[in-house]
């Protein structure tokens, strides 16, 4: 097997690790619901979800289209124009919805002010569904391309 191939392969097996886990938040958060204010435990599930969010992005974005796209000769150019090609390609549902999950993710990474965590909490409930729904797409792209 071609070592673009297996690296890919490991990368997918990190992905769908990543994806449940983020699936595991999803519903734990959803059982808890939108509240003005939450109780530590709330908060720390919510915390979860927000950093399992960024982190399946990070690994889709910068590991698994970056493979993708080596292993199919494309050059992919930007991160803009990777997630364009992807979108191209359906290896995701929408190209413009995935560069606000990437927003998100910065985000995610760089905001400490306890309101506007909230409303990222929030954001992260709503694209965790096209987000997981991405994941399908890749190993369904995989599946059937590379035959992994």
């Amino acid at each position: 097997m071609n070592k673009k191939i297996i690296l890919l392969k490991s990368e997918l097996e990190l992905m769908n690790n990543a994806s449940s886990i983020l699936n595991y938040s999803f519903k734990k958060c959803i059982r808890i619901g939108k509240k003005k204010e939450y109780t530590q435990k709330e908060s720390d599930a919510f915390e979860n979800l927000a950093s399992r969010f960024a982190r399946l992005n990070d690994i889709i974005l910068q590991k698994i289209l970056r493979s993708i796209h080596l292993i199919d000769l494309d050059d992919a150019g930007t991160l803009r124009d990777s997630i364009n090609l992807a979108e191209k390609k359906r290896i995701i549902a929408d190209a413009d919805k995935m560069i606000e999950m990437r927003e998100l993710r910065n985000s995610i990474v760089h905001e400490y002010i306890p309101e506007v965590i909230k409303n990222i909490f929030a954001k992260s409930m709503e694209l965790t569904p096209s987000l997981l729904k991405n994941v399908e797409l890749i190993n369904r792209y995989c599946h059937s391309k590379y035959k992994i």
